[in-house]
């Protein structure tokens, strides 16, 4: 296939998952109300009034037949078949914990059953840590990063617009680099179809949300993503499978630390996440996320050129993530 078929396509699979997750977010939204799903705000939400949560359904109704077929049309069955098997998982035990709340350890324990199965469907010869750790300790290194990351998309989405525009940003980006890369496969057009129904979804998300994702979206959405940057790094790609997700990483991780040294119940609900606080400062969703994607753009240009300077573009990356970090801190004391 030469790079422009593949771009073609690319596009192609962004547009009509648009055009898919927008329709289904529409009917999934009139369920959700009809059957009064709804997010009750408590003193952690930064919402206030009742939601409907649960929209991330119209998003992985998209995602999930695009990616088997995804798999079909590239050779790849039997590895779409085991990641799609943990995420039809996390999406049964995402939605009954939406409806009420389930075992932390439950959760867990199916998350890395999850992962387990994930494992096999990267590529036994190509290590994600590029040679830096033997084989073992490079899956069990990547099973611990990708169990974390399933875990902190989850975090994540806590204000209007945040999650669908970070899947847009890192599954757009994913697709771009495995442009660049020549890489066209499933990677790619997995990438694309995250990001596509991701923007279909954020019409309805988008300040003042009409609609939550819940965790029956970000929690498989953060398995899918995780793969697909796996499979980038096993590539060779690993300096931008690091770059595209680096600010949920930090501020997700930096939270998390400061939490457990304070002894704190890391699996609660809370409001202490940058972007957070950032929010509650200027009391606007929209300006916090739109702040969010300027420099998020940042990390995917950095992404993108991390195929012809590699490692260099790591301290780019760093830096845009501290001045992003930087400026929610300022934006919190607004």
């Amino acid at each position: 296939m030469s790079i422009t078929a593949y771009s073609s396509a690319l596009a192609g699979v962004f547009l009509l998952c648009l055009a898919a997750g927008w329709y289904l977010s529409t009917r999934v939204l009139r369920w959700l109300l009809a059957s009064r799903i709804l997010d009750i705000p408590n003193e952690r939400s930064s919402h206030q009034a009742p939601t409907p949560r649960g929209g991330g359904w119209a998003v992985m109704l998209t995602v999930v037949p695009v990616f088997a077929a995804a798999g079909l049309a590239f050779g790849k069955p039997l590895e779409t078949a085991v990641v799609l098997l943990g995420t039809l998982a996390l999406m049964a035990v995402s939605w009954i914990d939406d409806r009420r709340p389930l075992s932390p350890l439950l959760r867990l324990v199916v998350q890395a059953m999850a992962v387990v199965l994930g494992l096999l469907a990267l590529p036994t010869d190509e290590l994600v840590w590029q040679g830096w750790l033997p084989w073992g300790l490079d899956r069990a290194a990547t099973a611990f990063l990708w169990l974390w990351f399933v875990n902190l998309y989850n975090f994540m989405d806590g204000i209007d617009g945040l999650a669908g525009s970070e899947t847009i940003l890192i599954g757009g980006g994913v697709a771009l680099v495995s442009l660049a890369m020549g890489d066209f496969g499933l990677t790619g057009v997995a990438g694309a179809a995250l990001a596509g129904a991701a923007a279909g979804f954020l019409t309805h998300n988008w300040r003042p949300a009409r609609m939550f994702m819940g965790d029956v979206g970000s929690i498989p959405l953060g398995h899918i993503l995780a793969f697909l940057l796996a499979t980038l790094a096993a590539h060779g790609d690993w300096a931008a499978a690091l770059i595209l997700p680096a600010y949920y990483l930090t501020d997700a991780t930096i939270t998390l630390l400061r939490r457990l040294l304070r002894g704190e119940k890391i699996w609660q609900a809370h409001r202490e996440h940058f972007y957070q606080k950032a929010a509650k400062g200027v009391g606007r969703h929209d300006r916090v996320v739109l702040t969010i994607i300027g420099y998020s753009l940042l990390l995917l240009a950095a992404a993108l050129a991390a195929g012809s300077f590699g490692a260099w573009t790591l301290l780019p990356g760093i830096v845009t993530v501290a001045l992003l970090l930087a400026t929610l801190k300022r934006m919190a004391k607004a």
